[in-house]
């Protein structure tokens, strides 16, 4: 079982409200919102209407976690709450599969960060060999500022957040004063049924909310983690809801469908004709601001996640390690390494298709995690007295349970498979690893 939060030293609680706060707004708005009017112009109005379906059922994810939280206010988050419910095994799937994502993430985000930087550097995005220097510099340089201290790193990720909020903002109020309603696109364009079209909508719209999530990982470096991290989730996802619809809404009334369908930078061809010139540079900073903070979100996670199941004796000694001050620096040195290894194979000619391929497995395998958090509520609501409070409780678990469903159908049978044969592969380390134990 995992470990008990008195475990960490009270000098390693850094984190308030704020700076968690920070770290779930800022891993969840990344690169992802900057191409999503593009990836959902094809659904038309379904495709705006999937916003709100997965808003929805993020704040159902968000309440759930909330309760886990304050019930289990333990490091690891999902994994502690899948552990104590579920058990050992259970528990390392939910680690495994989401140390996977992290991992995954921090590459595919240093990647977009680059891209958008080449804006200004075309050599950038002419030159792979010149793209990969700047992806892996741009990966060490975020790892070593987590090594330095946890507490210098959510600073960062806080003033990161706030200015990346500021471009969307902007493009969200000026886009709202000058919108045009015949601009709105038909309700289904595509020969899907309804519901088909909005599960996949809303599969493609969950990977811009992924990251919330991240609040309940740094448990041990909380201050009062038990009320601390459920205001924070809460919190965290009335922000990003309510500035994901603005946005998308301001994009889609001042830009015509058919250009949304083809355009590879929907949010600066909106800031372009709201704002002129000057519309692209604030989009692009906006897009350089949101990567690098989701960007140092994940890289941060990268080391908790490990160092979690470490703590449980399921993964190998050296990952529960910390430095004198409070950070696991070998779980960030194997993640950085892992990581570089993964930008050398996008970067290799016909691996760019498998890369984006296994991005869309761990967006799948954190809605798993989503699931099996869901059905650990169940085992601890079974154990509460009968309560009104507890009967919301079981609607509120069901209903993130059957939203985790809805968006892993979206997923397609293809994308079920390799997911579960990613979680095949942890297997054996969680077998070797309870054999040494």
């Amino acid at each position: 079982m995992t470990q008990e939060i008195s475990s960490q030293p009270n000098k390693n609680r850094v984190m308030g409200f704020w700076r968690v706060w920070g770290l779930a707004v800022g891993c969840s708005i990344g690169s992802g919102i900057f191409m999503m009017p593009t990836l959902l112009a094809p659904y038309g109005m379904l495709g705006l209407s999937s916003w709100l379906v997965a808003g929805g059922g993020t704040v159902l994810i968000a309440l759930t976690l909330a309760r886990l939280a304050s019930r289990i206010p333990k490091v690891g988050g999902l994994y502690a709450y899948a552990d104590e419910g579920l058990g050992s095994m259970a528990g390392f799937i939910v680690a495994w599969c989401y140390w996977i994502s992290c991992l995954t993430a921090v590459a595919s985000v240093s990647i977009a960060f680059v891209s958008y930087l080449s804006a200004y550097f075309p050599e950038l995005g002419e030159n792979n060999k010149i793209g990969l220097i700047a992806c892996l510099s741009l990966i060490w340089l975020i790892t070593f500022l987590n090594i330095r201290s946890v507490k210098e790193s959510s600073t960062f990720q806080l003033i990161t957040t706030f200015l990346k909020i500021v471009p969307l903002l902007l493009i969200a109020l000026f886009g709202i004063i000058n919108m045009q309603p015949e601009m709105l696109p038909e309700y289904n364009p595509t020969e899907l049924s309804p519901i088909a079209a909005i599960s996949a909508a809303t599969m493609l719209v969950m990977w811009s909310f992924l990251g919330i999530e991240s609040a309940t990982v740094p448990a041990d470096n909380v201050i009062e983690p038990e009320k601390t991290i459920p205001r924070a989730i809460i919190a965290s996802v009335l922000t990003i809801l309510a500035l994901y619809i603005l946005v998308s809404l301001a994009v889609s009334l001042t830009v015509p469908t058919s250009e949304l369908q083809n355009s590879t930078a929907p949010f600066k061809l909106a800031a372009e004709r709201i704002m002129g010139p000057i519309g692209a540079i604030i989009v692009t900073l906006g897009a350089l601001l949101s990567t690098i903070g989701s960007l140092n979100a994940n890289t941060l996670l990268c080391g908790q996640m490990p160092f979690a199941i470490a703590k449980n004796g399921l993964f190998p000694a050296p990952f529960k390690r910390l430095s004198k001050n409070g950070t696991p620096t070998f779980g960030l040195l194997v993640s950085g390494t892992i990581v570089s290894i993964l930008l050398v194979m996008n970067y290799t000619k016909g691996l760019v298709g498998a890369f984006t391929f296994l991005v869309m497995m761990a967006t799948l395998a954190t809605l798993m995690a989503y699931t099996l958090c869901a059905v650990s509520e169940f085992y601890f609501l079974k154990q509460d007295k009968s309560s009104s409070a507890k009967t919301r409780a079981i609607i509120l678990g069901l209903g993130t349970f059957v939203y985790s469903l809805f968006c892993i159908w979206g997923a397609g049978q293809e994308i079920v498979f390799y997911s579960f044969f990613l979680i095949l592969l942890g297997l054996p380390i969680y077998v070797l690893q309870r054999k040494i134990v």
